[in-house]
């Protein structure tokens, strides 16, 4: 297996995996402070596999697309944050998790499109 494969797997384990820590912590009601600090230390992990992952990408000559994911990536880890961080002050989340849903499913697609993609939505 090499570098790239398994940058990749990792990578999407670890996002995986905050998801559904993050879903957990949200719907469960109660606020763990637990999960939380075990969610904070995946979005440490996801960012440092993108960046390896980034950096990687831009061997393929579409650096531009790979930033815009990279992007995105950051905008889902925060919106993740600011749902758990808003939930447990008892303010409205609504928005937050609307924008979660939009940048997920934009950084989804082009991680899914761009050519280290696994391209099962072409």
């Amino acid at each position: 297996m090499d570098f790239l494969t398994s940058s990749t797997h990792l990578h999407i384990t670890t996002w995986v995996v905050a998801i559904v820590i993050f879903l957990i912590a949200a719907l469960s009601g109660k606020q763990s402070k637990g999960l939380h600090m075990a969610l904070r230390l995946f979005y440490i992990l996801i960012i440092i596999t993108g960046v390896a992952l980034f950096i990687k990408g831009m061997d393929f000559g579409q650096g531009m697309l790979y930033g815009f994911k990279f992007l995105g990536g950051i905008f889902v880890i925060g919106m993740m944050e600011m749902v758990l961080v808003r939930q447990k002050k008892n303010k409205p989340t609504g928005m937050f998790w609307i924008l979660f849903a939009i940048f997920l499913f934009i950084t989804l697609f082009l991680g899914f499109k761009l050519p280290m993609g696994m391209n099962f939505l072409a």
